[in-house]
C-alpha cells in the first residue's frame, strides 16, 4: 500500500480536516509512502481521476452575445424606436444622431464586459508553473498542472505552492499568505497536527496553500487538494458565481425609461385623437404626434450620461483613481458603506516598531533618546540578532519583522553592518515555531555575548535578571509579562529581548542550556501602521454620511487597535470574528451588520456574506481590497475598489475602480466626483424633461383653449435639437455644488425624480407652456401674423433661461456667476444666435416657415421667456429657507446619523 501504486486514496478528502491529522494518518489516507512518493503509473491514474491541477474557467460569453446585450436597456430600445420614427417623419439628421449615440453606448458597454472576463485568467496566472515532487523515490520537476493528491512536494524558499499541502516536515518554514489572508507578516509553519477542526486558512499552521509563496526555510508537504478544490479554487468558484450588481444610475434610468415610454405614447395618442375631433388634418396631426414622440424622448440622455462619466473618469485618473467601468463613477455617489480590507489599504503593509520598553520605561520615540544602558544593549541586540541586511543597492531587505527591528535600530544610530565589524556572528540557534525564539552569538571587544529574542511567553520564563542603567537588577516575570500583554492588547506584536555572556562558544546546540539564565533587556512592539492620510479619509467618510467598516483576515486585537486609531471603531466597539460569523444565520447577520464595524479572521465566502447582508438592509456597498481573497467580494459589492500598486491582477480585474496610489483617501475624492456627476445627470433630466413637458403641454392645451396647433413638426424637432444639444452637454461640465461632501448619500431606493424634481418639471413646464400660450393668444388677438414664430421663439428662449437657473438645485445663479461654467455660457449664446438666424435669415425662413419679428416683438419674447427663469430662482430661494420640499435646502449639510 505504501508505494501508492495499487492502493486507492480516501475519496472523501474534500470533507477531511487535514490539519487535525498527523503525518502518518495523512499519508495513509492518501495511500502514499512519503519517502518514495507516488509511482508514475499511480500519478497518471490520479491525474485522470481528479483532473488537471488548474483553475477552471467557465466558457467565455460569445462576443456577439455581449454586443447584443448592449441593446436590451429600456432607454436604448426607446431611442431606437425614436430613430425609426424620425426617419419616417423625414428628419434624417435626428435619426443619424440617435443612431450614433446608441452605437457609442453599445461599444463602450461591450469593451467593459470584455475586460471583466479577464478576471479568471488573472487568477489562473497566480498558480505556480512547476513543482518539485518525489516520484518513484526520486525528486523530479513536473508541471504544476500535473500535480495530484498524494504527491510529495519539496519546498524551498522562493517556491510558489502548486496545490494545497499538509506539511509533514517544516524546518524554519515561513510562507507569505497575504493574497489569501491579508496578513502582512509571513506565517510560521509547523508539521504538528492541530486540535480545532474549524479554522480559518490563516490559522492552519501545518498547511500551505496554492498560490502562496515560501519566504524562508524548507519543508515537505503532501498534496491534499488540487485545482478547484484548493482554497484558491474556492475563491475562483466564488468569483465565477458572483453576479455583477446594477448601479443605482442603471436602475433609476431603466425605471425612468419604462415610465417615460408609456407616458409619452399615451399623451401623443390623446393629442392625435383630440386634433382629429377638432377637425385638424389627419396627416398634420400624425406628424405632430410623431414629432412630439421624438421631442419628448431625451435622446441626448445616454450621451450626457456617457460624457459625464467619461469626464469624471478622466478627472479621477489625475487624482490616482482609474475607472474600469464607467457607471462606477456615479455609483460612488450612492455609497453608504465602505468595507475596507486592512492590510495594504488602511495600513502601509510594512511592519514598524511602534513601542519599545526597557529600563522600566516605555518609549514611542527613540531617535532623540539619550543613549545609556539598557537602551544601548537593546538596540545592539535588535541590530545584531537580525537576519535583515542591505542589498547591492544599499536598501534594507529581509523578512518584514526582521526588517522592522533593523530599521528601528538604525533610526537610533545602531547600524548592523558597522556593529558587525566589531561583533561578528559566530554561532546561532535559528528561530523555530516550537521554541518561538532565536539566539545569536557575537564575539566583541568585551567578550562573547548571546542575544535571544522571541515571544514573551517563551523568553521571559528563561530570564533570571533585568538589565538596568548600572548593571543587573532583580527580575519580575509577572510585571514584564503584564507589560507585554498590555502592548498586545493595543494590537502590537510583542517580542522580548534578552542576553547572556559566555566565555566560549557552546560545543553543542543545546537550546535548553544555552537559552537559560538570561538577562532581560526589553520589549519591542510591532504593528503594520495605518496610512497617515487614512484617518482623515475615514473622518471625511463620516462627514459625508458614509460608514467605514474594516474586514480583515488578521487577528481581532490587531484589527481593533488599527480601527480605533483610524476612528473606524469607537467606544466599546466589538470585533466579530470569522468563527462567530459562521455561527450566525443570514437573518441574524443582517441584524448584526448594523452594529459591527470591525470583522477579523474572516474567509472570502464570509466577506461576501457581509456585503450581501448590508445590501439586504438597503445599503450600497463599496468593498476595497488588494488580495486574491478580496476578489469575490469586490465582484459582489455595488462597487469594487482594488489597489493598483500593491494589489493583485485578480483583484484589479474583479473591480470597478482601481486606486493607482493604493490610498484609501483617494476614495473620498472619487465619492465627491461621483456625487457631482449624479447631480449633473439629474440637472440634465430636470432641464430636458421640463422643456419637453412644456412643449407637450403647449400643444396639448391649445385645442382646449380654442387655439390652433401652436407649433409645426419642424419647430418641435428644431427646439428639441437646439435645446437638448449643446446646452445639455455643457451641463456635464458643471462644477460640484457647495457642501457636496457635507450631505448624506442618496437613499439607494430613492427615485431619480425625488427631492422636488417632478414637481419642478410639472410646475415650470406648465409655466413655460402658459407663457407660450399667452403669447399665442395675445398675438392672434392683436392680428400679428408671425404669432407662430413668436411661440416658437419664446419656447426656445425660455429653455435657455431655464438651463441657467437649474445649474444648482439650491444656489442662485447670481451668486454662482455666469463664468463658473463657461462651456454652458457659450452654448446658451450659440443657441440664441442660431434661433435669431432661424427668425431673420430669409433662406431659413422658408425652411422653418418663420417670419421676421419686429424689435418690439422680439423684446416681448425675451421678456416673457425670462418669467420661468425667475420662477426657478424663486423656487431655489424657498428651498434655501426650508419652506419647500421638506426643508431639504436647510438639511443639505446635515450628515446621515451613523448607527452605533
Amino acid at each position: 500500500m505504501q508505494n501508492g501504486s495499487h492502493a486507492r486514496p480516501d475519496n472523501t478528502s474534500a470533507t477531511i480536516h487535514w490539519h487535525t491529522l498527523d503525518g502518518t494518518e495523512v499519508s495513509g489516507r492518501l495511500a502514499v509512502n512519503p519517502a518514495a512518493g507516488l509511482s508514475q503509473l499511480e500519478a497518471a491514474r490520479r491525474l485522470e481521476q481528479h483532473g488537471a491541477n488548474a483553475i477552471r474557467e467557465k466558457p467565455p460569453r460569445q462576443a456577439w452575445r455581449m454586443l447584443l446585450d448592449q441593446f436590451s436597456d429600456v432607454m436604448i430600445l426607446i431611442l431606437i424606436a425614436a430613430a425609426i420614427v424620425s426617419g419616417v417623419v423625414g428628419d434624417l439628421q435626428d435619426t443619424l444622431v440617435i443612431a450614433a449615440i446608441v452605437v457609442l453606448n453599445a461599444a463602450i458597454g461591450f469593451v467593459q464586459e470584455a475586460r471583466a472576463e479577464r478576471a479568471m485568467t488573472a487568477l489562473k496566472q497566480m498558480a505556480a508553473t512547476g513543482a518539485m515532487v518525489v516520484r518513484n523515490g526520486r525528486r523530479q520537476l513536473v508541471p504544476a498542472a500535473e500535480v495530484v493528491p498524494g504527491d510529495i512536494v519539496v519546498l524551498e524558499a522562493g517556491n510558489v505552492m502548486p496545490a494545497d499541502l499538509r506539511l509533514i516536515e517544516a524546518i524554519q518554514l515561513k510562507t507569505d499568505e497575504a493574497i489569501l489572508t491579508g496578513e502582512a507578516v509571513a506565517a510560521e509553519k509547523t508539521s504538528d497536527p492541530m486540535q480545532a477542526r474549524e479554522l480559518a486558512p490563516g490559522d492552519r499552521r501545518n498547511m500551505a496553500f496554492k498560490g502562496t509563496t515560501a519566504t524562508a526555510g524548507r519543508g515537505l508537504g503532501i498534496v491534499v487538494a488540487t485545482g478547484m478544490a484548493t482554497e484558491l479554487g474556492k475563491i475562483a468558484t466564488l468569483l465565477d458565481a458572483g453576479e455583477e450588481m446594477k448601479t443605482p444610475l442603471q436602475k433609476r434610468l431603466a425605471a425612468f425609461g419604462r415610465r417615460l415610454g408609456l407616458a409619452v405614447l399615451a399623451i401623443c395618442v390623446i393629442i392625435f385623437v383630440v386634433g382629429l375631433l377638432r377637425g385638424e388634418p389627419a396627416g398634420l396631426m400624425f406628424l405632430t404626434a410623431v414629432s412630439l414622440v421624438v421631442a419628448a424622448i431625451p435622446e441626448a440622455l445616454p450621451a450626457i450620461v456617457t460624457i459625464s462619466l467619461a469626464i469624471g473618469a478622466h478627472k479621477m485618473v489625475r487624482r490616482q483613481a482609474l475607472i474600469r467601468r464607467l457607471p462606477a463613477v456615479e455609483t460612488l455617489g450612492s455609497v453608504t458603506y465602505i468595507c475596507s480590507d486592512k492590510t495594504g489599504t488602511l495600513t502601509q503593509n510594512r511592519m514598524h516598531v511602534a513601542e519599545i520598553f526597557a529600563g522600566n520605561e516605555m518609549r514611542t520615540d527613540w531617535q532623540s533618546l539619550p543613549m545609556q544602558q539598557p537602551w544601548i544593549a537593546l538596540f545592539q541586540a535588535l541590530a545584531l540578532s537580525n537576519d535583515a541586511a542591505r542589498d547591492q543597492d544599499g536598501m534594507p531587505c529581509g523578512e518584514s519583522t526582521e526588517l522592522a527591528l533593523y530599521t528601528a535600530a538604525a533610526a537610533a544610530g545602531f547600524d548592523k553592518e558597522a556593529l558587525q565589524q566589531d561583533a561578528p556572528r559566530v554561532f546561532e540557534l535559528p528561530f523555530d515555531s516550537e521554541r518561538k525564539r532565536m539566539t545569536t552569538f557575537h564575539r566583541g571587544r568585551e567578550g562573547l555575548v548571546a542575544y535571544t529574542k522571541g515571544a514573551p511567553e517563551s523568553v521571559l520564563p528563561r530570564c533570571a535578571s533585568t538589565a538596568g542603567a548600572a548593571g543587573s537588577l532583580p527580575f519580575s516575570q509577572e510585571e514584564i509579562l503584564a507589560r507585554a500583554e498590555a502592548m498586545a492588547a493595543r494590537g502590537l506584536r510583542v517580542l522580548a529581548v534578552a542576553r547572556r555572556s559566555w566565555t566560549v562558544v557552546p560545543a553543542e546546540p543545546d537550546a535548553a542550556r544555552i537559552e537559560s539564565g538570561l538577562e532581560f533587556i526589553g520589549l519591542a512592539g510591532l504593528i503594520d501602521p495605518p496610512r497617515p492620510e487614512a484617518q482623515q479619509a475615514v473622518a471625511l467618510c463620516r462627514t459625508a454620511g458614509i460608514t467605514p467598516v474594516m474586514i480583515t483576515g488578521d487577528h481581532a486585537a490587531t484589527a481593533l487597535a488599527i480601527a480605533r486609531r483610524l476612528g473606524i471603531a469607537r467606544g466599546d466597539a466589538a470585533v466579530l470574528t470569522g468563527a462567530e460569523l459562521a455561527a450566525l444565520d443570514d437573518a441574524a447577520l443582517r441584524q448584526k451588520v448594523a452594529e459591527v464595524r470591525v470583522y477579523a479572521r474572516v474567509d472570502p465566502a464570509q466577506k461576501i456574506r457581509i456585503v450581501t447582508a448590508l445590501q439586504a438592509r438597503g445599503e450600497f456597498v463599496a468593498m476595497t481590497g488588494d488580495g486574491v481573497n478580496d476578489a469575490p467580494a469586490l465582484r459582489r459589492a455595488d462597487i469594487g475598489v482594488a489597489m493598483g500598486k500593491g494589489g493583485t491582477d485578480v483583484a484589479r480585474e474583479a473591480s470597478s475602480l482601481v486606486l493607482l496610489d493604493d490610498n484609501f483617501a483617494t476614495i473620498v475624492g472619487a465619492v465627491r466626483e461621483g456625487r457631482r456627476i449624479y447631480d449633473n445627470i439629474r440637472k440634465f433630466i430636470r432641464y430636458s424633461m421640463t422643456g419637453n413637458s412644456a412643449k407637450i403641454l403647449t400643444i396639448f392645451l391649445a385645442p382646449f383653449l380654442g387655439l390652433p396647433i401652436p407649433l409645426l413638426p419642424i419647430h418641435i424637432l428644431w427646439i428639441n435639437l437646439l435645446t437638448d444639444g449643446l446646452p445639455g452637454l455643457a451641463l456635464a461640465a458643471e462644477p460640484a455644488e457647495k457642501g457636496i461632501m457635507q450631505r448624506p448619500p442618496r437613499p439607494p431606493g430613492e427615485s431619480i425624480f425625488a427631492q422636488g424634481m417632478w414637481q419642478h418639471m410639472l410646475a415650470v413646464g406648465l409655466a413655460i407652456a402658459a407663457v407660450a400660450l399667452s403669447v399665442q393668444a395675445w398675438a392672434i388677438s392683436a392680428g400679428i401674423g408671425a404669432w407662430q414664430t413668436m411661440v416658437f421663439t419664446v419656447l426656445t428662449f425660455a429653455q435657455m433661461g431655464l438651463v441657467l437657473a437649474i445649474r444648482s438645485e439650491t444656489e442662485s445663479l447670481f451668486s454662482q456667476g455666469l463664468r463658473s461654467n463657461l462651456p454652458l455660457l457659450g452654448a446658451v449664446v450659440l443657441t440664441f444666435l442660431l434661433q435669431i438666424a432661424v427668425v431673420y435669415v430669409p433662406f431659413l425662413n422658408t425652411v422653418f416657415r418663420t417670419e421676421p419679428l419686429s424689435v418690439a416683438q422680439l423684446g416681448a419674447c425675451l421678456a416673457l421667456a425670462s418669467i420661468p427663469f425667475f420662477l426657478a430662482e424663486a423656487e431655489k430661494l424657498l428651498i434655501r429657507k426650508g419652506w419647500l420640499y421638506g426643508g431639504r435646502g436647510a438639511a443639505l449639510s446635515v450628515p446621515r446619523r451613523e448607527q452605533a
